[in-house]
């Protein structure tokens, strides 16, 4: 299990400090989904801090593992309202599955973090 943990939180970490990151710094296009979904400033820049921030959580769990399995855990809730957030939305049905894609990587990093 501790090969799959590390495979995954190297994988799914920057993705999220990726996203996280384009949020925080209001790059145009997310500032297009920020406003497509209604939301404000504040909270769009605050769950790019809390997406950047669990995934670098993610890649510290590697050291320590309660770190990893708390950011596991606040990933996976993160990443439920995304899915929320596109359903309510009406986006594309690419855009759940995108987003769903990404909370099954993030539920896979916590099993394999509980399970390690």
């Amino acid at each position: 299990m501790d090969v799959s943990r590390i495979i995954l939180a190297v994988a799914t970490g920057p993705i999220f400090v990726f996203t996280g990151g384009i949020k925080i710094y209001g790059l145009r296009r997310s500032l297009q989904y920020r406003d497509h979904f209604g939301m404000s400033p504040s909270l769009w820049r605050a769950i790019g801090v809390l997406e950047a921030g669990g995934g670098v959580e993610l890649l510290g769990g590697l050291a320590a593992r309660p770190l990893g399995i708390a950011a596991g855990a606040g990933l996976c809730a993160l990443m439920f309202g995304a899915v929320l957030t596109h359903l309510r939305a009406r986006d594309p049905i690419a855009a759940v599955a995108s987003a769903s894609g990404v909370l099954l990587l993030a539920s896979a990093s916590l099993v394999c973090g509980i399970a390690a």
